[in-house]
């Protein structure tokens, strides 16, 4: 398969699980500023960080406030890292590798583009929000069921794949920074009502909270969660589990090419640090620093990927 197949297909399903996540993050901070309005500007600012976005933010407005860093996020096309735009890129990217889709896959990327396309022609009121919001994350999961249902598990499916986990797993290291970053200073203030209820809005904006509730019975502690987050095999969007993901998929291409290349040692690596911490030895180095040469040794991989299998050729 040509390298520029590989890489549309890997950024196609990035784009798509990007869309998702920031809206994911909207919910939760639309949910925090109607439950603690106190909280609001610093909730939105967490999230702005979280997904990379503050500074752009900052360079166009004055101020955090609720209705802007909403429609920044979700509508702004001039912001790359909105879900239309994210919506649009992933578009992009089905039509470039259109030959290589199922018509299903097809279908569902361009009728997700469609859609938001009307709905968020203009900016979107209070009143609508969760329901669009609704729709984002439906329409990725669309897209998600009908590459599971209709492709064939050859190099193309696994490519597709790739994008979804390590977008996924970008997006739990990140939301987990910025928590330990503005909230953690010291650990005295773990376990603080504070703390606590920052904790829950974590696990919804990584859509964990029914399958944290279901494991350990409604207590949050925040090294449950951590560990939940970060090490946990049986939750879809913990790293441990994308990352096993990756590691599987990026097998089936040795497999398929009959060749490992220098990306199969690297995910080895990362995989082997999930299996051999502990959460505890993760906070006692500093969950911040774990974090972040999680986020660096991730880039790395990607770049890896790209160079091995020639996404720019």
């Amino acid at each position: 398969m040509l390298g520029k197949t590989a890489g549309g297909m890997f950024w196609m399903l990035r784009y798509m699980e990007r869309s998702e996540n920031t809206a994911r993050m909207i919910d939760a901070g639309m949910r925090m500023s109607l439950t603690r309005s106190s909280a609001a500007e610093s909730e939105w600012t967490s999230i702005l960080t979280a997904l990379g976005l503050l500074a752009e933010y900052q360079q166009r407005y004055d101020g955090v406030d609720s209705a802007r860093v909403v429609n920044f996020l979700l509508r702004d096309k001039s912001n790359p890292g909105s879900v239309m735009s994210s919506v649009e890129s992933a578009r992009t990217n089905a039509r470039m590798v259109r030959t290589a889709l199922t018509r299903e896959v097809w279908e569902a990327v361009n009728e997700c583009w469609m859609d938001l396309k009307e709905l968020l022609a203009r900016q979107v009121g209070q009143q609508d929000l969760p329901d669009i919001l609704q729709i984002v994350r439906q329409r990725s999961a669309y897209v998600r069921g009908a590459l599971a249902g209709t492709m064939v598990r050859n190099d193309i499916y696994n490519f597709a794949r790739l994008g979804t986990f390590f977008e996924r797993a970008d997006n739990t290291a990140r939301v987990l920074d910025v928590k330990y970053y503005i909230l953690l200073p010291s650990v005295m203030h773990v376990g603080s009502a504070t703390d606590n209820v920052q904790w829950e809005t974590i696990l919804r904006s990584t859509s964990a909270t029914r399958a944290y509730q279901t494991l350990h019975e409604n207590e949050y502690n925040p090294r449950d969660i951590a560990r939940f987050l970060i090490l946990d095999h049986r939750l879809p969007r913990s790293l441990a589990f994308c990352y096993r993901k990756i590691s599987d998929n990026l097998d089936y291409l040795a497999r398929d090419y009959g060749e490992r290349m220098p990306c199969h040692q690297k995910v080895g690596e990362i995989c082997a640090r999930f299996e051999n911490t502990t959460i505890d030895e993760i906070f006692d180095g500093g969950l911040h620093e774990f974090i972040m040469e999680f986020l660096s040794d991730s880039h790395m991989l990607g770049k890896q990927i790209e160079t091995d299998y020639r996404f720019i050729e």
